[in-house]
């Protein structure tokens, strides 16, 4: 992988990103990836997390609280003999 350094940065733009970066719960650096990647793939945007995008889909919902049923004991392993 590549790195790369960006001197002169205004600390207004600085700010911004690093709220950017919480917002989506992110470091600067991963946020700074993410926007480069998109930029030069013509601001399409890369495969996404289909967690987050399940979250976003149904997010209007508010949600929803299933009931997980109770554990009940392991059956017995089949025997071959």
């Amino acid at each position: 992988m590549a790195s790369i350094t960006i001197r002169n940065l205004d600390d207004e733009v600085k700010t911004r990103l690093r709220v950017r970066a919480a917002r989506h719960d992110r470091s600067m650096e991963e946020e700074v990836r993410i926007i480069l990647r998109d930029a030069v793939n013509g601001g399409r945007p890369g495969p996404r997390n289909l967690a987050t995008f399940t979250r976003e889909c149904f997010a209007a919902l508010g949600g929803v609280e299933l009931e997980v049923p109770p554990r009940g004991p392991m059956r017995e392993p089949p025997t071959f003999s």
